[in-house]
């Protein structure tokens, strides 16, 4: 008897004691069966409506010394799991296939047609990019590129939750200076205005609906919210938003108007309000790429301080592609010009970020970095400059799919900001990392 024999034979024990009782007494004869007999007596039992007897022979299959059983095993148990429109499951059962062999178009595309099913329209194109990087026959190209053109998702409700750990270096984004020089004398500053460092609870989640106005239209309401919490309130960062919108999708383009509002509080009290109308551009762009364009207006109200209150206008244009079934990269350009009752206040901004990731087996890496320049309309009466200011900002992190539980996989990032500031008030340094969980797909 070979290894692999030996291995499947009590893997599948260990399988069929979950399976029920009328299967239990064909054990012994079962354990004997060759790999090829045992997919054949789980597509039975499938068949049959017995799927958890099917999924716990294809799970001890997958589990199989032989890369091509596994792959077998993990193709047949998403596809089952997919027809019982358990598509989360499924994703994940996909996903760890193509951890062991990226190049495998078919999957990658079963993996694209689920996560489209689950709402995540988002990944579902990244993986149909990274899909067709491999190379596909002709064939199969025409029909991914027609998905491609009606990719939308067919979930009317969805959302997602992430929550983390945050160790940060500087919670409040401010100055290590204990005095700021001014017009009129140095100005001592409190211990809640210079640089904090802290312990937080990330928390960040969104949820949407889809309705579907006509053929090529679709309604979407779409609520949101992101928390930092620390035990010190007073640096507590909540922001909540909720925007109305309309897709409007034909051939290889998607555009999407809506109109939004945002609430944000600092230390639990009401710190700006937004009201916002935006128009996002998706145009595919070859076989590996897409182009998003963005355009947005609104109109902020500052809380704490009327001065700052103004319209803000941005515009940001971001091209994706895919390097490799394994890798893509993303390049945006921004810029952004606020108003302000003071013109002290008063800005324009401008920049580019780099991003790209890469999977490693079963961890998914990414590394970004960004650059920001930013001037002020005019100097503040206290300080007698205006602002003129360099950002350099880096992240790195990774997602480890291995340790996934319940479609859920943790996660670790890190971040660096340097904003080199005219102003000794703007001026700061920054470190924080973030370890918690997210959806591992």
């Amino acid at each position: 008897m070979t290894q692999s024999s030996v291995w499947r034979k009590g893997l599948i024990a260990v399988a069929l004691s979950a399976a029920p009782q009328m299967l239990l007494g064909q054990g012994q004869r079962l354990t004997g069966l060759s790999a090829s007999q045992l997919f054949e007596l789980a597509d039975q039992q499938a068949r049959a409506d017995h799927p958890r007897v099917a999924i716990s022979i294809y799970e001890a299959l997958a589990r199989d010394p032989e890369l091509e059983i596994r792959s077998e095993a993990r193709f047949r148990e998403g596809m089952l799991l997919s027809s019982l429109k358990r598509y989360r499951e499924a994703a994940v059962v996909f996903r760890r296939l193509l951890d062991e062999k990226p190049d495998a178009a078919r999957v990658r595309l079963e993996l694209a047609r689920v996560l489209a099913l689950i709402g995540d329209e988002g990944a579902a194109r990244r993986e149909l990019r990274q899909a067709q990087a491999t190379g596909l026959p002709p064939q199969v190209a025409a029909a991914v590129g027609q998905f491609d053109q009606a990719l939308r998702s067919h979930k009317p409700f969805g959302g997602t939750v992430e929550v983390g750990l945050a160790p940060d270096s500087n919670i409040n984004r401010a100055t290590q200076s204990r005095t700021l020089d001014t017009i009129i004398a140095p100005l001592t500053l409190s211990s809640d205005a210079r640089q904090q460092p802290g312990l937080g609870v990330h928390l960040s989640g969104q949820a949407y609906a889809k309705f579907r106005i006509c053929g090529t239209v679709v309604f979407v309401p779409r609520v949101a919210s992101v928390a930092t919490l620390y035990r010190k309130r007073s640096f507590n960062d909540v922001s909540s938003s909720a925007s109305l919108g309309l897709e409007w999708q034909r051939h290889r383009d998607r555009i999407t108007p809506s109109l939004g509002e945002t609430w944000r509080w600092y230390g639990g009290k009401s710190y700006a309000r937004t009201d916002a109308i935006a128009v996002d551009w998706l145009r595919a762009v070859g076989d590996r790429a897409q182009l998003v364009m963005s355009a947005s207006a609104s109109r902020a109200d500052y809380k704490l301080n009327d001065l700052q209150d103004g319209f803000i206008f941005a515009l940001s244009a971001s091209v994706e592609k895919a390097l490799s079934s394994r890798a893509g990269i993303s390049l945006t350009a921004f810029g952004d010009r606020q108003t302000a009752r003071d013109p002290g206040y008063a800005t324009a901004r401008g920049g580019f970020s780099l991003l790209g990731w890469r999977e490693t087996g079963r961890t998914t890496l990414f590394a970004a970095g960004s650059i920001q320049r930013t001037e002020g309309d005019a100097a503040l009466i206290l300080f007698g400059d205006r602002r003129r200011e360099w950002l350099f900002s880096a992240r790195a992190g990774a997602t480890f799919r291995h340790l996934t539980i319940h479609g859920l996989a943790p996660y670790v990032r890190l971040n660096f900001e340097r904003n080199r500031s005219s102003l000794q008030l703007y001026d700061y340094r920054r470190i924080a990392a973030e370890f918690g969980v997210t959806r591992a797909f």
